[in-house]
């Protein structure tokens, strides 16, 4: 898979495990919150609203209730406002707690009834339930007046319901006073039994009796509260902020440890370049990289293999050419210095045939070196070109011209076949030097009585230059060497069978300048053909 593809699929996958983590724990943790909330503020309002109810049960007044309001804001939280249904305040958390009091919320008010719930027995008689009723109007008055004494006295009182449902209230001390209006009754008894007879016949029963227990009862029973819990523009409950950090750093150590692995799978190869390339810089040229895959840095590690094997060849080759320069120089210089010294020495006379053959010897070593500043020039693309329009007819007729001479020595047939001009766009001398060379080249491989032959042809806007020979042929496995240089067919060098060994290479630059190819085709005993291409100049669309 491509390196890019397998960051991008890794970003992607952080991202969406990110964002899939966040909308889950934010939805869960909302939810779960929310749910929290509401069960908490319904245990709240529960505890507030009956622990209120408990008080005005137990002390048949709200006298004396503000420290019970303040401590249930304290223990939770909530700003309480206690009133009676006529709008009396009675309580306010925030000017207990010394605050200036809120804005109330907008929340309607949780309704407070400190007047017992009667209980009857399962089965019981409509008429004893009437006389049951009756008997807990009369005791809830006097409790309750008792309870309000008690209260405004001091006392510390405590009540239980009977099984009626009913107060009845003790206390750690009695004034006198307290027990006068707990034998009071405060009403007259025949009124409450006549509005519970009217019940007997309206059903249900029980909850008739409830209500006029109510209404015989509203004048002596606490007035029922109006309780508001909050203030208004509350502010609503936050999100829990550890398991959002929780996840938050499990999601960063997921994409750390992706990364980390991402990079541990970028960062091995391109150590091992490193290594590569240091030794490189320090000659080992044999260094190479493992690669393995098919995406950016296995390709990235296939280039710089090549570029390695490239140095490597170019190396071998350096030192192959310095070691052929020297084979190359070391014996014609030898030969001059063993003349010279025996000339200095008086052994040789300096005979003029002596001294043509040192002349020779020395232009030898002089082309030698002139072939390698050509060659170095061309590969450098250093080589200077005057480009003009070419015949290459009469180029080729010209060198037909130039070795007539040499290919009448050796009695071989010189040939052109050019049956029509051919132009094209090149440096004329330097084409001459490579058909010059092949033609020396193909002179020197040809035996007496043979042909060597010089043919021009055009074929799709390009021209074709051929030297053919009818000599003895390359082998085969020669042929890829031609063109290197100081090769020769002859393993031995020798003089006679060859040059310097660099007119190909030189040739071939040459050809490769001009936008050109050059190769080679021969079998041995039958000759070798040379193949030049060069494209033909615009003006000779023919």
């Amino acid at each position: 898979m491509s390196f890019r593809l397998r960051v991008l699929g890794l970003l992607m996958l952080v991202a969406l495990t990110a964002t899939a983590a966040t909308a889950w724990l934010t939805l869960r943790q909302a939810t779960r919150q929310v749910q929290e909330t509401v069960s908490a503020g319904q245990q709240e309002v529960t505890r507030i609203t009956g622990e209120l109810r408990a008080y005005g049960f137990a002390h048949g007044t709200w006298d004396g209730l503000s420290p019970r309001v303040g401590a249930l804001a304290k223990d939770t939280g909530q700003r309480i406002r206690v009133a009676t249904e006529t709008g009396a305040l009675l309580a306010d958390s925030d000017a207990l707690a010394g605050r200036k009091p809120r804005a109330v919320s907008t929340r309607p008010p949780v309704l407070v009834d400190p007047r017992p719930l009667l209980t009857f027995p399962e089965g019981q008689l409509p008429r004893l339930s009437v006389k049951r009723t009756v008997v807990a109007i009369i005791d809830y008055r006097a409790a309750v007046a008792d309870a309000a004494c008690l209260t405004r006295a001091g006392a510390q009182v405590t009540s239980r319901p009977n099984s009626a449902g009913i107060p009845v209230v003790s206390a750690d001390r009695r004034p006198a006073q307290c027990q006068e209006a707990a034998g009071k009754p405060g009403s007259p008894v025949q009124q409450d039994v006549d509005a519970l007879r009217a019940c007997e016949s309206v059903q249900p029963l029980l909850p008739c009796l409830q209500r006029v227990f109510n209404d015989r009862t509203v004048s002596v029973a606490p007035p029922r509260l109006e309780v508001r819990l909050g203030y208004r523009d509350e502010s609503p409950p936050t999100l829990a902020a550890a398991p959002t950090v929780a996840v938050a750093v499990g999601v960063a150590l997921a994409a750390i440890l992706g990364a980390l692995l991402l990079s541990r799978a970028v960062l091995r190869p391109v150590r091992a370049m490193t290594l590569a390339a240091k030794g490189l810089g320090e000659g080992d040229l044999g260094r190479r990289v493992p690669v393995s895959g098919r995406d950016e840095i296995a390709q990235l590690g296939g280039a710089f293999n090549r570029m390695a094997d490239s140095l490597q060849a170019a190396e071998g080759r350096q030192r192959r050419l310095t070691g052929d320069i020297a084979h190359e120089l070391r014996t014609p210089l030898a030969n001059l210095r063993g003349y010279l010294e025996a000339l200095r020495d008086g052994v040789m006379e300096p005979t003029p045939e002596l001294l043509d053959s040192l002349h020779e010897e020395a232009m030898l070593q002089q082309r030698i070196v002139d072939d390698l500043q050509d060659l170095a020039l061309a590969e450098a693309g250093a080589l200077t070109y005057h480009r003009a329009d070419v015949d290459l007819r009469d180029l080729l007729e010209t060198s037909r011209t130039a070795h007539r001479a040499q290919a009448e020595t050796v009695g071989v047939a010189l040939e052109l076949e050019a049956p029509q001009p051919v132009q094209v766009t090149a440096d004329a001398d330097r084409l001459r030097q490579v058909v010059g060379n092949l033609v020396g080249n193909a002179l020197r491989a040809t035996a007496p009585g043979g042909t060597v032959t010089l043919a021009l042809a055009r074929n799709a806007g390009l021209a074709i230059v051929e030297v053919r020979d009818t000599g003895k042929g390359i082998p085969a496995e020669d042929l890829p060497h031609l063109f290197d240089r100081f090769w020769r067919a002859d393993a031995a060098r020798g003089r006679a069978t060859g040059g310097s060994g660099l007119g190909l290479s030189i040739a071939r630059q040459i050809v490769t300048d001009h936008q050109g190819t050059i190769d080679a085709k021969s079998a041995v005993g039958v000759g070798t053909t040379f193949t030049v291409v060069l494209p033909t100049a615009p003006a000779d669309a023919g």
